[in-house]
C-alpha cells in the first residue's frame, strides 16, 4: 500500500492504540491524526466530519436514516500530501475495516478486468481478518497455556500407569515447566505432529481471479483427507505451530465471519485512489478506453449511493461504507468526472502542496517521524544517533529543491533523500560490541547529497 505522509514499519513504541468510535468526537479524531500527519487542516476536519456523521445516521431512527445520504469525500491534491495517509490513520484509530485501491484496476462490467463489486469482497475480508486477530489476542493466554503442556508432553512422552509413578511424573513435569518458563529447551528438538493438506493446486486461468467467482471454494478442502506427518524440530518453532493450532481451536470461526461481516458494512472505510485518471479522457470521448472509464464510473454509483453487494460470506450492504475517492486532477478536473459521480461525492476538500516548513515539521513532529525511525533502526545496533537543528532544515531545503527542480512528489521525497543520506551507516554500523555515537549536522549533510542534488541527471535516477 502506498504512502502519502512518511512511514516505514511502524515499531511498538509508535503503535497507535484503537479507540472507541462512539465516543470520539470530531475535535478528537483531528488531534489523533495531528500526530501523524502535518498539515491538510481542512482535509482532517471534513474526514472527522463525515466519520462522526456516519455514527451519528446508525443512530437515528430507520426512518430518518433512510432519508440520510452517504456523505462521501472527495479529496484533491497532488501526490505525496498526505491523501492516503489520512484515511489509513482514520480507520487505524478505530479498528475500522480499511481497504485503498487504485481506480485504474477497475472496468466496466463486460470488459476483461476486475468489477467495482471486488473492492466491496476485498473489504470484507480485510475486516475478517481484522476481527479474527481480534478474537486470537481474546485467547492469546489460553492458547499460550495449552502451548505449554504440549510441548511439555512432548518433552516428556507417556504418563506412568501406577499412581506412585504418575505422582513422580508429575513432579518431573514440574520441574520442566519452570526450566522451560526459564528458556533452558528452546534449542531443544521435539518431535511434532503437523497436517499438510493433500489438496491439489487449484489454478484460476482468468483475469478476474477467485472474488469473481462468487462462491465459496472452502468446502473443497474439506472433502480431501489431510495427512499427518511428523518431524523433529526445535521447541522454539514448535510453539508457532502449536500456538496456531491451539487458538484456532478457541476462537468461534462462524461468530468471527458474522462480525466481521457487519462491520465491514457498518464501520468499513475504502479509499479510492487515482480516480481522476477515470475522467482523463474528457466526457466527449466515445470510443477507446474512456469508454470503460466512464463505465467505471457509472458502475461506482450504486456502490457510492448504497446497495448490496454479494460475497461469499453473504450478502453487504454499502449503505454505511464511507468512500473516500481521491485524485491529483492535473490532467482533468473534478467537473469531468460524470454528474452523477459528482453528486455522489458531496464533500471536496483541496490538499495543499508542502513547502520547505512543512517538510522541516514532518521529519521531527509526528509520532513516526523519519528521523525517529532511524534513530530507532540504528539504536538497536548500539548506534546512537543524533540529528541538530540545522542538519533537519538541510535536509527539509533539499528535499524541496528537488521536487522543485526534478518532480514533485511531495513527503515522499524526504524518503529517498533521508536513505541516501544514511545509506553509509546503516550499512556499517551492524552489530556494534560497544555504544558508538553520531551527530549529522549541516556539513554532513551537503558533503553526502550536495554533489547529487546539483546533478539534476543524476538526481533523477538516485534521488
Amino acid at each position: 500500500m502506498a504512502r502519502e505522509i512518511v512511514e516505514i514499519q511502524k515499531s511498538p513504541e509508535i503503535e497507535n492504540p484503537k479507540l472507541d468510535l462512539d465516543s470520539l468526537t470530531p475535535k478528537q479524531i483531528v488531534a489523533e491524526l495531528d500526530k501523524y500527519i502535518v498539515g491538510q487542516n481542512e482535509a482532517k476536519k471534513a474526514v472527522a466530519i463525515a466519520l462522526r456523521n456516519r455514527n451519528r445516521r446508525q443512530r437515528v431512527t430507520e426512518e430518518i436514516a433512510k432519508e440520510i445520504q452517504p456523505k462521501n469525500i472527495l479529496m484533491i491534491g497532488p501526490t505525496g500530501v498526505g491523501k492516503t495517509e489520512i484515511s489509513r490513520r482514520l480507520a487505524n484509530l478505530t479498528s475500522c475495516p480499511f481497504l485503498k485501491v487504485e481506480a485504474t484496476k477497475f472496468t466496466e462490467v463486460g470488459y476483461v478486468g476486475r468489477d467495482v463489486d471486488s473492492m466491496v469482497r476485498d473489504l470484507v475480508e480485510a475486516s475478517i481478518t481484522l476481527v479474527h486477530q481480534e478474537e486470537v489476542k481474546r485467547v492469546e493466554q489460553e492458547a499460550e497455556r495449552k502451548v505449554e503442556e504440549r510441548v511439555l508432553d512432548a518433552l516428556l512422552p507417556g504418563l506412568s500407569t501406577t499412581p506412585e509413578e504418575r505422582e513422580n511424573t508429575q513432579s518431573t513435569r514440574e520441574k520442566l515447566r519452570q526450566k522451560l518458563r526459564d528458556g533452558r529447551f528452546e534449542e531443544e528438538y521435539i518431535e511434532v505432529k503437523v497436517q499438510e493438506s493433500a489438496a491439489p493446486q487449484m489454478n484460476v486461468f482468468s483475469n478476474e481471479g477467485l472474488d469473481q467467482i462468487g462462491i465459496d471454494l472452502s468446502f473443497v478442502s474439506n472433502l480431501i483427507p489431510q495427512r499427518t506427518v511428523t518431524k523433529r524440530i526445535k521447541v522454539e518453532d514448535a510453539r508457532d505451530i502449536f500456538f496456531k493450532e491451539e487458538a484456532e481451536k478457541l476462537v468461534n470461526h462462524e461468530e468471527i465471519r458474522r462480525r466481521g461481516t457487519q462491520r465491514a458494512e457498518e464501520m468499513g472505510l475504502i479509499f479510492l485512489d487515482e480516480i481522476d485518471k477515470l475522467a482523463a479522457g474528457g466526457r466527449e470521448e466515445r470510443s477507446g478506453p474512456g469508454v470503460s472509464r466512464q463505465g467505471v464510473q457509472r458502475d461506482l454509483l450504486p456502490l457510492l449511493e448504497g446497495t448490496t453487494v454479494r460475497t461469499r460470506h453473504g450478502n453487504v450492504s454499502t449503505e454505511n461504507i464511507l468512500f473516500i475517492a481521491a485524485g491529483a486532477f492535473t490532467m482533468a478536473k473534478p467537473s469531468d468526472l460524470i454528474p452523477e459521480l459528482q453528486g455522489r461525492l458531496p464533500i471536496r476538500v483541496e490538499l495543499q502542496p508542502l513547502g520547505q516548513a512543512d517538510f522541516k515539521r514532518i521529519l521531527t513532529e509526528p509520532a513516526d517521524a523519519l528521523t525517529k525511525q532511524y534513530k530507532a533502526l540504528l539504536g538497536v545496533e548500539n548506534f546512537e544517533l543524533d540529528f541538530t537543528e540545522s542538519a533537519i532544515e538541510e535536509i527539509a531545503r533539499i528535499a524541496y529543491k528537488l521536487n522543485e527542480s526534478v518532480e514533485n512528489i511531495g513527503a515522499r521525497r524526504l524518503q529517498t533523500v533521508m536513505e541516501k543520506l544514511m545509506e553509509d551507516h546503516l550499512f556499517e554500523k551492524a552489530d556494534l560490541s560497544k555504544i558508538e555515537s553520531f551527530t549529522v549536522d549541516a556539513d554532513y549533510v551537503v558533503k553526502k547529497l550536495s554533489a547529487i542534488v546539483q546533478d539534476l541527471d543524476l538526481s533523477q535516477y538516485i534521488l
